[in-house]
């Protein structure tokens, strides 16, 4: 190690070749017209996913008499989504290993195009939870396969801009969807929030084959099933269910020290512990080789990309929540007022990525991307009932711009801390363990939320006789602060709403800071190491007029 670079070597008869033919990739990449097409598919592929994972949640009050359905009805469609999207994104990187990239990314999109069939025709709940369950697997598919097929496509230096890209897509969406869902529902039919998938996914298949043909070394499908690690499939989704589920549900339908809460939770965090196990000394061809955490890097930044995932899912949850709430705007305008959050989010990203390209360095990137976020989330808990429309968007920019950063940071970190055959399930659980906060995070914030309220509302004689109702959900009490005629006690609840929220920023901005601190941690790798090990690039085409290189074997 030399000046805190950690340089990668290679131990065998061929690393001085290899060294050379990389340095030529490296200095000759430059990306065509296949691999911009490539990208912009799954870019476009990835916006789907989070458009339609965030649109339904402002559509739900009209969903929900149109099914006849109930409330827990209801909060089951907005959480199948994210739910499966979550633990089936290991098993699509691995199956990717097994099968290829495009086979995998076709395969999640035809889910994501039957889950949407399923809900927009669905006549009861039952189907509609079906629908967004499936198109959960499917959406994880794209999630997790998006950013793997950068790795194959582009040498590891350069992906920065690219990483960016697709995290600044992520978050838009995240960001536009409820303007859709709200617009569909009020203006059309809440079904075309599934109708409108429909092209996209069309589009999106026919441009995968056309342009997203892969090298990929061809074997018996009798040795390709024989690869996949069923027990260990079967442990990781089983246990990450469990847990997951009970963390979703506590203190919305079931309280957080009941046997419904606790019981599953206990099974899943043993299944985790069975399930590494089984990894480590049992599994021939392990669905996910411990080894990628075995570096302190990788270690430190798997703990940052779930801390990402959670505070960036604070911001985009509860944010809106305030100004629908407080400020009384409705879900269309309070998707309008969270852009200079989303809006800094993107320059952020695209930025950082370029700059780690261009220096070579990526732990300055990473230490000012907390640096922000911790600042941010900390000035976030600087909002008031009564702070102006210029005062909460200044506010809101610093941890946007944090967030932002942070996408392509953290991600080549881990990247450059693996060695080149576990680079796709080190991406593959980095957006799983982001997905992971997000859920995470929605749970902690509303057990936090419902504290905090409940013993706000005990501080005023008129409310605290409601002090057990209006505690229960966030979003629940928008309605009924909407219901309520002017006057001191909607002031005070107001009030209680905006204080409850920020003990919500204070754990985000102590969570920040304490990942900011674990950061320092992080070790400098060489981002020009002596192997880059392209396992699935663009099959190679010449023609006469150029021989371009993007990503070819």
């Amino acid at each position: 190690m030399l000046g805190g670079l950690v340089v990668k070597t290679l131990n065998n008869s061929s690393s001085i070749q290899l060294s050379s033919v990389n340095q030529e990739r490296h200095n000759d990449f430059r990306p065509g017209t296949r691999l911009w097409l490539a990208f912009m598919t799954i870019s476009v592929l990835g916006l789907m996913v989070a458009l339609d994972g965030s649109s339904i949640s402002v559509a739900l009050p009209v969903i929900t008499p149109s099914l006849n359905g109930t409330a827990i009805e209801a909060f089951w469609t907005g959480t199948s989504f994210l739910l499966c999207c979550t633990v089936f994104q290991p098993s699509f990187g691995s199956l990717s290993n097994i099968f290829g990239r495009r086979p995998l990314i076709l395969t999640a999109l035809i889910f994501f195009l039957v889950g949407a069939i399923v809900a927009g025709i669905s006549t009861n709940f039952l189907h509609m939870l079906v629908g967004r369950s499936i198109q959960g697997i499917g959406g994880g598919g794209v999630i997790a396969l998006s950013e793997i097929i950068v790795t194959d496509l582009v040498p590891l230096r350069l992906r920065g801009q690219y990483f960016g890209i697709v995290g600044s897509m992520a978050s838009v969406g995240a960001v536009t969807g409820p303007l859709l869902g709200g617009g569909f529902s009020d203006k059309v039919s809440w079904r075309w929030i599934f109708y409108i998938n429909f092209p996209f996914i069309g589009i999106g298949i026919i441009l995968v084959i056309l342009f997203l043909n892969l090298h990929f070394t061809p074997t018996s499908l009798k040795s390709k099933l024989q690869r996949i690690d069923y027990v260990g499939t079967f442990l990781f989704v089983g246990s990450s269910t469990s847990f997951l589920i009970p963390v979703t549900w506590g203190g919305v339908i079931y309280a957080w020290d009941s046997v419904q809460t606790l019981v599953p939770l206990l099974i899943g965090a043993v299944g985790f512990i069975v399930f590494i196990l089984y990894e480590k000394h049992f599994a021939t061809d392990p669905m996910i080789p411990m080894s990628i955490f075995k570096t302190q890097t990788a270690v430190v930044n798997y703990v940052g990309t779930f801390v990402h995932g959670l505070a960036l899912w604070c911001c985009l949850y509860y944010l809106p929540l305030y100004f629908e709430a407080v400020k009384g705007y409705s879900p269309v305008i309070a998707g309008v007022a969270l852009f200079p959050n989303v809006l800094s989010v993107v320059p952020g990203g695209i930025t950082a990525g370029i700059l780690i390209t261009y220096f070579g360095y990526y732990r300055w990137a990473l230490w000012s991307g907390w640096i922000f976020c911790t600042l941010g989330m900390g000035l976030l808990c600087l909002i008031e009932s009564n702070t102006s429309i210029a005062g909460w968007i200044f506010l809101m920019i610093s941890s946007g711009l944090g967030l932002g950063i942070l996408f392509p940071s953290i991600v080549f970190a881990i990247q450059a801390s693996a060695t080149p055959s576990e680079v796709a399930m080190a991406v593959a659980m980095c957006s799983f363990f982001r997905s992971f906060g997000q859920a995470i995070g929605i749970a902690i914030g509303g057990s936090i939320f419902q504290n905090r309220m409940y013993a706000n509302l005990l501080g005023y004689p008129a409310l605290a006789p409601y002090a057990d109702e209006y505690s229960k959900d966030a979003a629940a009490l928008v309605e009924i602060i909407r219901s309520m005629p002017s006057g001191g006690d909607k002031n005070n609840l107001r009030n209680a709403y905006t204080d409850s929220l920020r003990i919500v920023w204070a754990m985000c901005c102590a969570l920040a800071g304490a990942t900011m601190v674990l950061s320092v941690l992080t070790k400098e790798y060489d981002l020009n190491p002596e192997v880059v090990q392209i396992n699935q690039g663009f099959i190679e085409e010449k023609n006469s007029g150029s021989q371009e290189e993007e990503g070819v074997v």
